[in-house]
């Protein structure tokens, strides 16, 4: 649950993977139309409101694809940004700040839609201890962007994917045989591979939960329980183990569920069904 995965050589490598997505062979709209020595000026205009994100993005964004180009910074991430409002502004070659526009409002519109969601789910449970985690439901590719907004929104990464956790959700379990099996197994692998995992176990009944506790795992998931249940759950794992509350959690019961006592409630949502806001890159 850190933003380790922000290095400089991820954020490149993911620019690098979109830019070529993107250009391919070049922009020829602009190579066509545009004198390659004219420079310009644009500004990026808030039309929408909510919290900011992809700020950081954008000047990555800008300096891989052309060194020269200058950025003056109005606005930050993490910021509340309301229509009328400009972010920042870019001034250089015409033609590297048309050949980028497209890839920085993908990436600014769907970071702050997820990072206005977000806060505003975390409002709905600052008055609980448990905290806002995202999920791997994230678009192919873009899961870097994905999670950074979730953080910037004020809430908590999970896992960013396969290789940093280890979870052992319904189908693990019922493959391996049970969940006894299933920790017993995995705490033989990683022994041997010296690695030192977290271990989470999905439950998705009381008797689970008595199973998982008996497993000494790091975290237990107690998965579309109803908060009823959710609350013996907590009797039984009596502190033994960090408690994650998933699976059918909205709006409208996230409070009741935080309330149950839970560490982390997951939601898949946040970066799966956040409507992006809306923004401009304009020519002044």
């Amino acid at each position: 649950m850190s933003l380790g995965y922000l290095s400089d050589r991820a954020i490149k490598s993911f620019i690098k993977s979109a830019l070529n997505e993107d250009i391919g062979d070049g922009d020829h709209s602009s190579l066509a139309s545009i004198p390659k020595n004219k420079t310009s000026q644009a500004h990026l205009l808030i039309k929408d409101d909510g919290i900011l994100a992809g700020v950081k993005m954008a000047e990555h964004i800008f300096n891989q694809f052309d060194p020269d180009l200058q950025i003056k910074i109005k606005m930050n991430d993490g910021d509340q940004m309301q229509v009328g409002d400009v972010a920042f502004e870019v001034t250089g070659s015409a033609q590297s700040i048309l050949s980028t526009e497209r890839l920085v409002l993908n990436c600014m519109q769907r970071m702050s839609g997820i990072a206005t969601y977000t806060n505003f789910l975390c409002s709905l449970i600052k008055h609980s201890g448990a905290k806002l985690l995202d999920t791997r439901k994230t678009t192919p590719n873009f899961r870097i962007a994905e999670k950074w907004a979730v953080a910037i929104g004020g809430g908590k990464n999970h896992r960013f994917g396969l290789y940093d956790m280890i979870m052992l959700k319904d189908n693990h379990i019922d493959y391996a045989g049970g969940i006894e099996k299933a920790v017993v197994e995995t705490k033989k692998y990683l022994k041997k591979l010296d690695k030192q995992l977290p271990i989470e176990v999905e439950t998705r009944n009381l008797d689970e939960v008595k199973q998982a506790v008996e497993a000494a795992v790091d975290i237990i998931m107690l998965d579309n329980m109803m908060p009823s249940t959710m609350r013996e759950a907590m009797q039984i794992i009596n502190g033994k183990s960090k408690v994650e509350a998933s699976g059918g959690i909205t709006e409208m019961n996230i409070a009741e569920v935080a309330e149950c006592g839970v560490d982390f409630i997951s939601i898949g949502a946040l970066t799966h069904s956040a409507n992006s806001k809306d923004m401009s890159l304009k020519a002044f």
